[in-house]
């Protein structure tokens, strides 16, 4: 599959009467979006702002986070199974508003959503302090199931997002990049000196509101299996996440994945990327075995020489990591782990849940329990009910004058375990 990558630069972001976008800004119809969120009547209300870059805004309690982006040519369009029909995409051209997002907000599960800084201390440790937000803080009709609520909010942020990626479809990219995988046997002997390489992509898959979805399917409903990774950057996988904010997945995370730009930019010179394969995470033992035998088994099938393995979450997922990487290496095939870490505020706990001497490569997004202070913000866009819940935060966590003394976990992706974020670890 090949698929070429438009990107349209987006500078800000300003609420007009008629949506586009020009001169790099995009410009939105307040009332259009209002309308596309309240398509579905399990949803009473939305409050549509903007947040920029340096603004003196707080964002919270943080649902999602979701890039634009369009089929411009090629099978199917964005977020196949949840918006376009389930057509296999992967192909053609995309066109991408990059700088630009949707950040759904709510009171989901209040204790399991983040903060987006757009400026201060808080700022530095989430990339999405420097795209330009179009923030959905979403209320349902009462009363209405957790589960219920979040398929709603996940639902009107995809659909804002398809409606402003539309924008994009005939305008002309600033940058286009190309990415390409071949079916496995021409892709093999493409670099036959080359060693391949695939990639491991586990998706938080644990329980009712620990969701990840492909082509629209629950993810703790599959077995693991091979995916082009072009079809991850049309959208074939998307969050349905309420876990810690600091190393969830967003669907921006998904469509954006560094670690397979990554390989992509070394494939053909260092490395021959094969491709990727996804599996869950899983509650039971039974399910965890099932799958580390599945995911290790494709990767000898595909005869992987090394593969990377990213986590989503910790602590129980933990165990599946390691299972992962142990089962992998038990067939030859080396390995590398891309993780963060619970290592106590001090540094000195042990920081996975599980461990292997075969697990001798470890990439750190760095550690969730250190303690920061995040200054008061002029604006707040959400409500901060949830500040002293909020996974990372604790009793008094909000102080009186605005600030908030909480971990480094409160804040969306701040140790995310693609390695999208500046935060890490040097060992001695």
């Amino acid at each position: 599959m090949k698929l070429e990558v438009g990107e349209i630069y987006i500078k800000d972001i300003k609420l007009d009467k008629i949506s586009k976008v020009e001169n790099g800004t995009l410009f939105v119809n307040k009332d259009e979006v209002t309308k596309i969120v309240l398509e579905d009547e399990k949803l009473k209300s939305v409050q549509v702002e903007v947040a920029r870059p340096g603004e003196s805004i707080r964002i919270t309690p943080v649902k999602d986070v979701i890039e634009p982006r369009v089929k411009v040519d090629g099978k199917g369009g964005i977020f196949p199974g949840m918006i376009s029909k389930v057509d296999t995409v992967g192909e053609g051209k995309t066109h991408v508003l990059k700088g630009a997002a949707v950040i759904t907000c709510g009171k989901i599960v209040g204790f399991q959503e983040g903060i987006i800084d757009m400026s201060g201390l808080g700022a530095d440790y989430t990339p999405f302090s420097k795209l330009n937000n179009l923030c959905l803080v979403i209320e349902p009709v009462e009363p209405i199931e957790k589960h219920d609520y979040e398929a709603a909010v996940r639902g009107a942020g995809l659909r804002v997002a398809t409606y402003l990626g539309k924008l994009a479809k005939d305008l002309k990219p600033d940058n286009t990049y190309s990415y390409e995988t071949k079916p496995i046997f021409e892709q093999a002997s493409m670099y036959p000196n080359l060693p391949k390489v695939g990639y491991v992509y586990m998706l938080q898959t644990q329980g009712l509101l620990h969701d990840t979805y492909v082509y629209g399917v629950d993810a703790k409903k599959i077995v693991p299996t091979f995916i082009y990774p072009t079809e991850i950057m049309d959208g074939a996988i998307v969050s349905g996440n309420c876990v810690s904010a600091c190393d969830k997945n967003t669907t921006y995370h998904h469509l954006n994945n560094p670690i397979i730009k990554a390989l992509y930019e070394k494939h053909g010179k260092e490395i021959n990327f094969m491709g990727a394969i996804i599996t869950n995470e899983n509650v039971f033992l039974a399910d965890k075995m099932r799958s580390s035998d599945w995911a290790s088994k494709l990767a000898n099938y595909f005869g992987l020489d090394g593969v990377i393995i990213s986590e989503e979450g910790f602590g129980n997922p933990d165990s599946d990591l390691i299972m992962n990487c142990k089962k992998a290496e038990a067939f030859g095939i080396k390995t590398c782990i891309v993780t963060d870490e619970y290592a106590g505020r001090d540094g000195s706990s042990q920081s996975l849940a599980d461990a292997d001497v075969s697990a001798n490569a470890v990439v750190t997004a760095g550690n969730a329990n250190i303690v920061i202070n995040l200054p008061k913000m002029d604006k707040i866009i959400g409500m901060l009910d949830y500040t002293d819940k909020i996974a990372g935060g604790f009793e008094g966590s909000l102080k009186p004058d605005g600030s908030i003394e909480a971990e480094l976990q409160v804040i969306t992706g701040a140790t995310n375990e693609l390695g999208f974020n500046k935060f890490s670890a040097m060992g001695y």
